[in-house]
């Protein structure tokens, strides 16, 4: 398979391209597609190229994965939280507790319940990657989001075909066994498949609600709802 260096330069040089086709091509005077969006659909781009190796076992890939991962998506959350009217001192509570969980919680979690070209290494892995990039970021249009979730798609999409490239062995003309192992739809594991499908569907839920979801949240907030009530609230709206 491709090395941690190959994936990550190759993302990089990806996200580059993809800056710059939306910086040529998507923005406008307008500003549909502001020049600060096509920079950071090109970061992000450069950061879905490592999320594959989050089931690396051990080493380099993994540390620096969930380190880099840690710091980024408190910042990213930042902006949705001031949208829905959260104030300054709860968004940092907020930052400093999900770089927390995301630092030593999921790095616990990886290491016991992920195995090397599991589930997070199959084309469901990678929808989740862009709905999740779609909901942590913001953007004053609904095609802003689009475009930093696909940064983020692209860039995992990319280890994850490198990897295939990798898995042929050219000189002799043949697949070796891992081909076929990073594009793939489902795993060994039924349970894996299973949740990382509900996990699909689940957030797929959410990204559709989502267009409405900030406004609803701001509102009950101002009314002087409790967190509770309004997550309680969301997640019978989700199901209706």
């Amino acid at each position: 398979m491709a090395g941690f260096k190959t994936h990550i330069t190759t993302s990089s040089v990806l996200g580059v391209a993809y800056g710059g086709a939306g910086a040529l091509w998507l923005h406008s005077p307008s500003g549909e597609i502001p020049i600060a969006t096509c920079v950071l659909g090109a970061g992000l781009c450069s950061v879905g190229g490592m999320l594959p190796d989050l089931d690396s076992d051990t080493g380099i890939p993994l540390r620096e994965t969930v380190a880099f991962i840690a710091a980024t998506v408190p910042l990213l959350m930042m902006d949705r939280l001031s949208q829905m009217g959260v104030s300054s001192e709860a968004m940092v509570a907020a930052g400093v507790v999900a770089y927390l969980i995301i630092r030593f919680g999921l790095l616990a979690i990886l290491k016991k319940f992920t195995v090397h070209r599991g589930m997070f290494h199959s084309l469901p892995a990678a929808l989740i990657a862009a709905e999740i990039g779609f909901l942590l970021c913001s953007g004053e249009t609904m095609e802003q989001r689009y475009y930093k979730g696909g940064g983020l798609l692209l860039g995992f999409m990319s280890h994850l075909i490198l990897d295939e490239i990798w898995s042929i062995d050219f000189s002799h003309a043949r697949l070796k066994s891992s081909f076929g192992t990073a594009t793939k739809l489902w795993g060994s594991s039924r349970l894996a498949n299973v949740g990382v499908y509900i996990f699909v569907i689940m957030l797929g839920l959410i990204v559709w609600k989502d267009p409405g979801f900030v406004s609803s949240v701001e509102t009950q907030l101002k009314q002087g709802k409790s967190v509770q009530h309004i997550a309680i609230e969301e997640l019978k709206t989700l199901f209706r």
